[in-house]
């Protein structure tokens, strides 16, 4: 059985089950996207659905022979400087195209797939559809406006902001960031995500196809993921949350995910995100869920 890990060695992630597989006997290896078209070959077939890839190191692999492919991190392509922009783009768009054809080949199962890391990017389209569900998610407001943020926090005992996309950190609403010049010159640049603030704890929940393992995160912090010292406190979900985390997996697509929650003073679970290729050591360490065991069955599945 040949699996692939979308990513590289550096990761620790993707390092980690990378051993994980070798050790329970299967054959791994990384396809790390930055290396193609310069260092990694691709041929396809459209017609027959066949085809091959050539990893450095010269293994070729038919990609019928591709049982999975673990999703840990997509890197894009890298083309060599051409002096014409022009081809260069040129040739930029026909590498990414062939790589992504591959990435939504049938008869490779990926986990997760392209269009659940698509729908990832897409976080406002995320909650809308968690919400369609009959989700509670958090007030929520996507501009680069500032009168309606301006409305939008005066509503609220307290908010915070986040990007749209991702890649920092939520941080609470302050008087300082409503300054007339700062906000203004803040949302020229790009559009923010405001949500009422909702108190509580943290909850996370990791679904694997139908196993779901899930922890409370006691922290002070109004972003977890900045306190390096928060407590991990396994929990069992009631079964009403459990059936919206398969709901959300079956929803994006994911057979693999990590669900934040808040649980706010009345009990009631308010959804955050959804990850296609949530970070999982320390919460495995900490609490002692069998998430690389499950991540190996799913694979071999």
């Amino acid at each position: 059985m040949n699996i692939l890990i979308l990513g590289n060695a550096s990761d620790a992630h993707a390092s980690h089950l990378y051993s994980a597989l070798s050790q329970a006997g299967v054959t791994v290896a990384y396809l790390d996207t930055r290396l193609f078209p310069t260092q990694i070959q691709l041929s396809w077939d459209p017609g027959s659905q066949s085809g091959w890839v050539v990893l450095p190191g010269a293994k070729t692999l038919r990609l019928q022979d591709i049982h999975s492919v673990f999703w840990r991190s997509f890197s894009g392509v890298r083309i060599p400087k051409l002096e014409d922009p022009y081809q260069e783009q040129v040739a930029f768009n026909d590498a990414i195209s062939a790589l992504r054809s591959l990435m939504q080949f049938s008869a490779i199962h990926w986990v997760n797939s392209w269009q659940a890391y698509q729908l990832h990017k897409e976080k406002p389209l995320q909650l809308s559809r968690v919400k369609q569900l009959g989700v509670r998610i958090p007030a929520t407001l996507i501009t680069n406006h500032p009168e309606p943020i301006l409305e939008f926090v005066k509503s609220y005992p307290s908010a915070i902001f986040k990007p749209v996309y991702g890649g920092a950190h939520t941080q609470r609403i302050t008087p300082e960031h409503l300054e007339p010049e700062r906000l203004s010159l803040a949302l020229n640049i790009a559009p923010i995500t405001v949500q009422e603030y909702i108190p509580g704890t943290n909850i996370r929940s990791y679904v694997i196809a139908d196993s779901i393992y899930s922890a409370e995160i006691r922290s002070h912090a109004i972003d977890f993921r900045e306190d390096v010292a928060a407590q991990l406190l396994p929990v069992e979900l009631p079964e009403r949350v459990q059936q919206q985390c398969l709901a959300i997996a079956r929803e994006f697509a994911l057979e693999w995910t990590a669900i934040d929650w808040r649980l706010n003073p009345g009990g009631e679970y308010v959804f955050l995100e959804a990850n296609p290729s949530p970070m999982f050591l320390h919460f495995e360490h900490q609490t002692g869920f069998p998430i690389t065991a499950r991540l190996i069955q799913l694979l071999q599945s």
